[in-house]
């Protein structure tokens, strides 16, 4: 694919998608109800950051929010860290969930490896839900108790959690996919009382037995005293070697009037425990709260992702990973919900494309590593599957290259909307993300989200346009978390964002904020490669190398010397059946000296097997380059954090040869 300039304008909303978008019906609100009139979105962002108290009460109003009790503040104190919200209300996010539903509208929609697209209507996951929590209530499982889920994405494991956070109990789950230790590292920290488990799973056409691994869990877990067991691998597991165990089945046929009770709790209590990568040690237990949760995710999924009850709504994601806990919020607008276990590129990458057909997708999200792969491998989806119904694409992950928007648009679908997103864990949301409104143009992100004062900073800590600079949010923001697990005096989530501005959100990404009011994402900053002074993100580097046909993925880091100077080694991995030649060294310096600028090309290329990733597909870019500047791999990285721990040997021997010469 030829090369496109950042910054091209590729598609623009038509007027009749204009008038039934979402955010027009919010604006439409806002002048009909408050008399506030906003002529773009770019006024109607800059009133929401900075009347949040007025803007996060209106979200509260259009939303119809059910609380028990009236709130008497929104937002107390103004500051960061120990923002206080909607103090006083007491809500629940499961009875927001299954509000004035229509019994026979289809809910969910999931399929995997090992099972057949089924759908799922609204009666049948009220009516499981509900049977499930009178299970967890005749368990024991009361407010504030831990529950640990080490299942799959699939339809079991909604229930779950819908029947979990109805009692007011604390959710965390972690992916069948994770190392044992990495596991235990999780839910050893959060004590959980109850535990559900898969007795294994199939990906890439290969089953993987689980109980074993679930056994050794549970060795490392005192607290627990409840086990359900979930057959997914094999229908007549045995699962009686685990704690106190019953099955699924016998969990979800319950006696009772089958209807759902829902406990009210604080707005500010917990929903659940999501984890950092943990990459350099214990992963953070990061606890966020019901209301923070389901007003920013309602506010994003309604407005950014504009979904609503006609809506198919799939993400590509295991349980280990917040766009699991983001996708299953689409519940909230009455669109339905769409889950698949298994690999993306089994039988081969064509298969999520299938997918979208047989489902009649409208929202496609994905990752920009798949994106960039069925690029890479020439697919032509729009003309080999019927996606009529496909109105929208969603990427997110890691940045999405300019030629990757190009892609979409011209082997996907010509009217197309491209929603590139980023956020994270931390947040378990998007702050930058996509407006059916607004135009796309390539390699940038549509717009900053209503209610995230998101800045772009230097290092002197003022705000930047048209500048790379660190991303940072200047004013609080409901889904940040609460607090980490066993952090009683907030020293660790302090030191996790707020020391670097005092009092302000430092997030950790590079960012570009454009005249327009657009973003773009450069990589992680403290990874960006430095040379004679100038810096870019390490996403520009891939973004130049992805052009080169050969190359399958890519890692570059920039060791510095100690006397004003670096290296900067870049490590290759080749597509099956091509050699690292000179001519294809010479290709990739060349597409970097031109597309990035000449002092950014790489002091040394290498070929590698394998990319380091995090299990949730991250690269490891800094704890490789701690390793090649001496440190022991042990005190960098965590193994247990790794999806293919096996290809961190090269650099340790590479270190090794470096400490040498």
């Amino acid at each position: 694919m030829s090369r496109v300039e950042e910054g091209t304008l590729l598609w623009e909303p038509d007027a009749s998608r204009k008038k039934k978008a979402n955010l027009t019906d919010y604006r439409n609100w806002l002048k009909e109800h408050k008399n506030l009139r906003f002529e773009d979105y770019a006024s109607l962002w800059d009133w929401s950051v900075h009347e949040l108290e007025a803007f996060w009460e209106t979200q509260w109003e259009y939303f119809d929010i059910q609380s028990k009790k009236p709130y008497h503040t929104i937002l107390s104190p103004r500051k960061m860290p120990g923002t206080k919200w909607f103090q006083g209300a007491e809500i629940n996010y499961t009875e927001h969930i299954f509000r004035g539903r229509k019994e026979n509208k289809t809910a969910i929609i999931h399929a995997s490896e090992l099972r057949d697209k089924t759908e799922v209507s609204w009666a049948k996951l009220y009516r499981d839900t509900a049977s499930l929590q009178q299970a967890l209530k005749d368990y024991g499982i009361q407010k504030g108790d831990r529950v640990a889920a080490y299942l799959p994405n699939i339809y079991e494991t909604i229930v779950a959690f819908l029947a979990t956070a109805s009692l007011g109990a604390i959710w965390s789950s972690a992916s069948p996919d994770f190392g044992t230790q990495s596991v235990i590292d999780r839910f050893k920290q959060i004590e959980p009382k109850l535990m559900f488990t898969i007795d294994g799973y199939r990906y890439g056409g290969k089953d993987f037995d689980r109980m074993e691994v679930a056994e050794e869990i549970q060795k490392e877990l005192p607290t627990l005293e409840k086990t359900i067991g979930v057959p997914y691998l094999n229908s007549n597991t045995d699962f009686s070697n685990l704690i106190d165990a019953a099955t699924w089945e016998e969990a979800v046929d319950r006696s009772g009037n089958g209807e759902l009770h829902y406990e009210h709790v604080s707005f500010n209590d917990p929903l659940w425990v999501l984890y950092s990568s943990g990459t350099t040690g214990k992963p953070k237990p990061i606890v966020h709260s019901q209301g923070g949760i389901l007003l920013e995710h309602l506010k994003a999924l309604t407005f950014h992702q504009d979904l609503g009850e006609e809506d198919r709504f799939f993400w590509y994601t295991t349980t280990g990973w917040m766009m699991w806990n983001f996708l299953v919020s689409g519940l909230l607008t009455g669109s339905s919900v769409i889950l698949y276990d298994g690999s993306p590129a089994y039988p081969d990458k064509q298969m999520l494309w299938k997918f979208a057909e047989e489902t009649q997708m409208t929202v496609f999200g994905t990752s920009a590593s798949y994106i960039t792969g069925c690029m890479k491998d020439e697919l032509e989806p729009g003309n080999t599957y019927d996606l009529f119904h496909l109105k929208s694409i969603g990427s997110t992950g890691s940045p999405l290259p300019p030629e990757g928007f190009q892609w979409c648009y011209e082997n996907v679908k010509e009217d197309l909307w491209i929603a590139s997103v980023s956020g994270g864990t931390d947040v378990c949301t998007a702050f930058i993300l996509g407006a059916p409104t607004l135009p796309v143009y390539a390699g940038e992100l549509q717009c900053r989200g209503l209610g995230a004062k998101l800045e772009s900073y230097s290092e002197q800590g003022t705000p930047r346009i048209e500048e790379v600079g660190e991303l940072v949010l200047t004013e609080p923001f409901p889904s940040m978390p609460i607090y980490f697990w066993n952090d009683p005096d907030g020293t660790r989530l302090y030191h996790s964002y707020f020391d670097v501005f005092p009092g302000i959100w430092c997030h950790g990404d590079y960012l570009k904020i454009t005249e327009r009011g657009t973003g773009v994402i450069y990589g992680r900053s403290d990874a960006t490669i430095n040379r004679g002074g100038i810096r870019i993100g390490s996403s520009e580097i891939y973004r130049a190398v992805d052009q080169v046909n050969e190359v399958e993925d890519s890692l570059i880091v920039d060791i510095p010397d100690g006397e004003g100077s670096s290296s900067t080694p870049l490590f290759i991995v080749m597509k099956d059946g091509a050699t690292l030649t000179d001519e294809i060294r010479k290709k990739i310096v060349q597409h970097i000296r031109q597309q990035c600028s000449p002092r950014h090309a790489p002091t040394e290329i290498h070929e590698v097997d394998d990319i380091p990733k995090t299990l949730n597909g991250k690269k490891l870019e800094i704890p490789v380059k701690k390793i090649l500047m001496g440190q022991p791999s042990e005190k960098v990285v965590n193994l247990g954090s790794l999806r293919n721990k096996e290809s961190l040997q090269y650099f340790i021997e590479f270190a090794k040869k470096m400490k040498k010469k």
